[in-house]
């Protein structure tokens, strides 16, 4: 009787005693190379959505950098276009900026002129991997503000899509 109950515990310990047991243990077994929770964490907190992409012209991009609360810094770094700033590289600053779920929104500071403000999403692109170029895209609507002489402002709206870029070509940091 002793072996009996021996055997029996055993066996429940092990799964053979209760229907579906080993069914259960299959299921809970992550396959090779599952990813962990924690890029999906990152997305919702909207960290993962930091870094460098696309901005309009070609040498162009937009830096942005979500933090814990939702609120995000960053800037443009852009090719002047006006009679004194011709092939400069111009650097905005985010006046404001901010992230609720996927939808982003920001607004640069005047330089020169011009200031940018963008409302729209961040979305899932084209990319295999996080890491990979267009893993994140930025969809939306930029709207170039330009500022004349007399202090009349031009709005420029215009459909965009801005692609990250892949984070091996991002820039490194600089060591002081």
């Amino acid at each position: 009787m002793k072996k009996f109950y021996f055997v029996f515990i055993f066996g429940l310990v092990l799964g053979f005693g209760v229907p579906g047991a080993v069914e259960l243990r299959a299921q809970e077994a992550k396959p090779p190379g599952a990813m962990s929770a924690a890029p999906q964490a990152d997305a919702k907190t909207g960290q993962a959505y930091s870094g460098m992409y696309t901005f309009l012209k070609e040498g162009e991009f937009v830096q942005v950098t979500v933090e814990d609360t939702g609120h995000v810094t960053g800037f443009v770094s852009r090719f002047g276009d006006g009679g004194s700033d011709k092939g400069a590289f111009l650097d905005q600053f985010f006046k404001s900026g901010k992230l609720e779920g996927n939808k982003l929104s920001f607004t640069t500071d005047i330089v020169h002129g011009v200031a940018f403000d963008f409302k729209g999403t961040v979305e899932r692109g084209e990319g295999k991997n996080p890491g990979d170029e267009a893993y994140f895209v930025l969809k939306g609507t930029l709207t170039e503000n330009v500022s004349d002489v007399n202090k009349k402002v031009t709005s420029h709206p215009r459909e965009v899509e801005f692609k990250m870029f892949p984070q091996d070509a991002a820039p490194a940091p600089v060591r002081k």
